[in-house]
């Protein structure tokens, strides 16, 4: 059985490992799934937070772009803005989904992780469909009053997925 796994940080390696480990079994494989809406409005900052790490990113850029004219900002179109998306994305798969897949290894499950961009339940149905899993795991908050009304991702999910949905309380003790 194929399970996707998907998290925005706050599902426990252990719970997802004991879900996961029985419905995986030895065959299976379990896909821990990440999806982050980066708004393009954000490159500006994420421009400053790569630019200052040591050692920088290498970014190409589009010189001829640049003029003496030009805002000191890049345009929407440069080059580099893919490049430091990319890296975004690679630190966030790093963050919130390592911890799970080295947990579900450790227990003999055979694990890796994916990272897209989007909105949240496009991303895990769209990932979902891709990969052509048997079983969706999404982390259900329960954080508030107007989730039923507003809904949730995992609301959102159950209510779209052309396959099973697991939801995974994470507000239980």
């Amino acid at each position: 059985m194929h399970v996707l796994v998907a998290t925005d940080g706050e599902l426990d390696p252990a719970a997802v490992t004991k879900f996961s480990l029985p419905l995986a079994g030895d065959t299976g494989t379990v896909t821990v799934l990440t999806v982050i809406e980066v708004p393009r409005a954000m490159l500006s900052d994420l421009r400053d937070h790569f630019n200052d790490q040591q050692p920088p990113i290498l970014l190409r850029t589009d010189v001829e772009t640049m003029t003496a004219t030009a805002p000191l900002d890049p345009p929407r179109s440069w080059p580099g803005d893919d490049a430091i998306i990319e890296q975004y994305l690679a630190n966030k798969e790093q963050e919130i989904c390592a911890p799970l897949v080295a947990a579900l290894e450790a227990n003999g499950v055979s694990a890796r992780s994916k990272v897209v961009e989007g909105p949240a339940a496009k991303g895990i149905l769209k990932t979902a469909a891709d990969l052509e899993v048997d079983l969706i795991v999404v982390g259900s908050h329960g954080a508030g009053l107007f989730e039923g009304l507003l809904g949730s991702t995992g609301t959102k999910v159950t209510r779209l997925a052309k396959r099973p949905v697991l939801l995974l309380r994470t507000d239980i003790e």
